[in-house]
């Protein structure tokens, strides 16, 4: 079954963020963290957090008079709905376009690109191969 797709906003990305780090963690604690970076108030902080709850991005337990929250997501699942969200808007959902671009923009090393290679090798294992015209895959000469 495939995970669920995830989109966040950029508000939402420096909540997650800074979560992920402390969690669980309480918002006054969050406000101190990204004080000087967003320079929000507490109760910015806390009706995002709230907000993120109700759209099952973070997860919230009272304890007294303080409300803990999680992630309800990881970071995998944030980085893909990113990551489709760019491929779906930029790309018109074409992959090669966009892995042309990140791989000519980008520095990239011996070693990712190695890495790149063998997450393609592996998936052309997986992907099941089609008889075509003669009983010649595209695989074989």
């Amino acid at each position: 079954m495939p995970k669920p797709t995830v989109e966040l906003t950029e508000a939402e990305w420096t909540i997650i963020k800074a979560v992920w780090e402390h969690e669980p963690c309480a918002a006054p604690s969050i406000k101190e963290v990204l004080h000087k970076q967003t320079a929000w108030t507490y109760s910015t902080v806390r009706t995002l957090m709230d907000r993120m709850v109700a759209k099952g991005l973070l997860t919230a337990e009272k304890v007294r008079n303080l409300t803990f929250y999680r992630s309800a997501i990881t970071r995998e699942q944030a980085q893909r709905g990113e990551l489709l969200y760019a491929l779906k808007h930029a790309f018109n959902g074409a992959l090669t376009p966009m892995v042309q671009c990140l791989l000519q923009t980008g520095e990239i090393s011996a070693g990712e690109l190695a890495e790149l290679e063998l997450l393609i090798k592996e998936k052309k294992k997986k992907i099941p191969k089609k008889r075509y015209g003669g009983g010649v895959t595209p695989d074989e000469p």
